[in-house]
């Protein structure tokens, strides 16, 4: 057998080195420290950063780009308006330059009218240039011209005449009509007078008749009045002679009292009553007397009942007493018993942890022991 030398597989040794260089990689990211502790994420706030710019450079990209349009709306606009302007100028050139060659003054039917001469319009421009066919005066056309101008002048004449007696027609026409009118407005005044003085007279008539019944209700007042009088006089004789008659002035006493049947205190009148007699005197003085002796037994009985409430309420003082000394000794005695567990809870503890300082952790870890940690990235 012989001895081949096969060439190395690179992949193998390619793939060691990129995970050498992962794990150099994660190791500079796991024992960073600040990154570690902070939490952070360069990656990803790279990323945000980019898109953020990104997205800024196509809201600017978009803005320039609607900047633009609006630019190029504008000019638009501006040029329409330019356009628009130029043709409504050349259309108004064009009608212009129209009118001065096609539709001139002179060259209308009734411009020899207006401007004023006599007979047909005559042409300035030499014949020669114009030629036959544009000749407008020929010979023997104005013959009969004053003729029919006096028979116009006189038909002229009638139209006026007969418009001057139109007119006075009319104006006779009004004038009747506004004397018809005045003899209307007249007779209506004539009659307005007539109705004022009968309203007048009514008003007389009402006036005179209101005054009498005035009179007569004055008339029938008074005697209203004195009639009251009268009466109230006789009203006030009759009101003294009952005053002087009657029991208040004659100081009857039985005249204060009225009797209301059987079984019923009589009623007082308060304005007869003359006062009380010596028997009522009497019974009000006894019974009086034994009012005073009936209070008088409502009182030791009521200071017998406060001396039986005060010595109950001293016997119940004294029983609270005695059981608020019992619950403060109980109270005492608890107070002691909790001291006593918690010195013994106390001495317990203190022997645990002697034991676990003096027995149990005896072996304290040297810095070796802490430095075997975090020295892979697995």
């Amino acid at each position: 057998m012989y001895k081949v030398d096969l060439p190395s597989d690179s992949s193998i040794e390619n793939a060691l080195e990129r995970r050498r260089s992962a794990e150099t990689a994660r190791k500079a990211r796991i024992f960073n420290t600040r990154q570690r502790v902070l939490g952070l994420d360069l990656d990803a706030l790279n990323q945000q950063v980019q898109e953020k710019k990104h997205q800024q450079n196509m809201e600017k990209q978009r803005d320039k780009a609607y900047d633009q349009l609006r630019e190029y709306h504008d000019r638009a606009l501006i040029q329409l308006d330019i356009d628009e302007r130029e043709k409504q100028a050349a259309l108004h050139t064009g009608l212009t330059r129209y009118w001065a060659t096609h539709q001139r003054a002179e060259d209308s039917s009734d411009a020899d009218l207006k401007s004023g001469l006599k007979g047909a319009f005559r042409i300035t421009i030499p014949e020669g240039e114009l030629g036959p066919a544009s000749m407008k005066i020929f010979q023997g056309e104005g013959i009969g011209e004053e003729q029919r101008r006096r028979e116009q002048m006189k038909m002229t004449e009638r139209d006026l005449r007969t418009q001057k007696e139109d007119n006075e027609r009319r104006l006779l026409g009004e004038k009747h009509i506004e004397m018809l009118v005045g003899k209307e407005l007249v007779h209506q005044d004539h009659t307005g007078l007539q109705l004022r003085a009968l309203e007048e007279e009514c008003k007389k008539a009402a006036h005179i008749a209101l005054d009498n019944y005035n009179q007569a209700l004055a008339a029938e007042r008074t005697e209203k009045l004195k009639e009251q009088q009268r009466r109230e006089e006789r009203e006030n004789v009759a009101e003294m002679w009952h005053t002087l008659s009657s029991d208040m002035m004659t100081e009857c006493a039985e005249a204060g009292v009225r009797e209301t049947g059987e079984g019923r205190l009589p009623l007082v009148l308060a304005d007869r009553w003359k006062g009380m007699s010596p028997e009522q005197r009497s019974a009000i003085h006894r019974e009086r007397e034994v009012q005073r002796f009936e209070r008088q037994r409502q009182r030791e009985a009521q200071k017998i009942q406060d001396v039986a409430c005060e010595l109950q309420l001293l016997k119940l003082y004294r029983e609270a007493e005695e059981g608020e000394r019992g619950a403060e000794e109980m109270r005492r005695e608890k107070r002691i018993q909790t001291a006593r567990y918690n010195m013994q809870l106390a001495r317990e503890q203190q022997a645990h942890q002697e034991y676990l300082n003096k027995k149990l952790y005896t072996n304290k870890p040297s810095k070796e022991y802490f430095h075997q940690f975090n020295t892979s990235s697995r």
